[in-house]
């Protein structure tokens, strides 16, 4: 497989990753660096091992994992962003949950990539190589992710009284878009 297309494979997988990382910007409203690199480093090495995992497990357990794979994401990605959607303002001072840390990171690296699962699924069953792939996938991820939560905490500044209900409603979209991708053929 080429390059373009492993980069726009990778783009393509990248794409939850930035959007729950603009999201988790703006709930935080300020981020630090390690912040950064933990969100975007966590996103990164998910998305790339995901994709070793699926090209591991390969056709025997595809059919079985593809069958609820969209709603595992659809789960974790609503919960978290109902969460966001439902604390208040004043909440999101001191007590706010930090989405770079913790449970809640370690759900939204899952979430944003158990599509990535289906990519090695398909490299396995093509008899593709998935290690240079799944470098690719996760350094993309990276990069976009981090780019994300630059692009987050500026947009952050211009609607802080709204923020958690917007990146809660981006978090719930997407889990949503997951959802119907997979029940609808989208």
């Amino acid at each position: 497989m080429d390059i373009i297309n492993i980069l726009t494979i990778a783009v393509g997988l990248a794409m939850d990753a930035l959007a729950v990382s603009i999201a988790s910007a703006i709930k935080l409203r300020r981020v630090k660096a390690l912040e950064v690199l933990r969100m975007s480093g966590s996103f990164g090495l998910f998305q790339a091992l995901m994709p070793i995992a699926g090209w591991f497990l390969g056709r025997f357990l595809a059919d079985y994992i593809a069958a609820f794979d969209h709603w595992i994401a659809f789960g974790l990605l609503a919960f978290i962003g109902l969460k966001m959607f439902f604390e208040k303002p004043e909440e999101l001072d001191e007590n706010v949950s930090n989405p770079t840390k913790g449970l809640e990171l370690l759900i939204l690296s899952i979430a944003t990539s158990i599509d990535a699962m289906a990519v090695g699924f398909s490299f396995a069953v093509l008899k593709h190589s998935i290690l240079w792939p799944a470098v690719i996938i996760g350094l993309v991820t990276m990069g976009l992710s981090a780019f994300g939560m630059a692009l987050g905490v500026r947009l952050g500044r211009y609607c802080q009284k709204v923020a958690g209900k917007v990146g809660g409603a981006v978090l719930i979209a997407i889990g949503l878009k997951i959802l119907f991708e997979h029940l609808l053929g989208w």
